[in-house]
């Protein structure tokens, strides 16, 4: 992987965590809100992982099927992809 691959993966998984726990925050105190589909997106574009810490850490979304099957799956499809770009380079 490049150098700027490395950098922009981990910007997405920051911004997903810090995303994850902003949305908890604002859930405590009933206000507006982000969109799931906004978080799955994150999770899709590279911020699984740092999806799946805020989801943890945060104790969000941890009762919805779709994040606690959907967010996983995701970061496995990821690191299969990942690993086949590595291996065949």
């Amino acid at each position: 992987m490049t150098e700027a691959a490395v950098i922009i993966l981990g910007a997405a998984n920051l911004l997903a965590f810090i995303v994850f726990g902003l949305d908890k925050k604002i859930a405590e105190k009933d206000k507006w809100r982000v969109p799931e589909s906004t978080l799955i997106m994150l999770a899709v574009l590279g911020g699984s992982a740092g999806a799946l810490a805020g989801m943890l850490v945060f104790r969000h979304k941890t009762k919805k099927a779709k994040f606690m099957i959907g967010i996983p799956v995701i970061l496995l499809l990821q690191v299969l992809l990942v690993s086949f770009i590595l291996i065949n380079r």
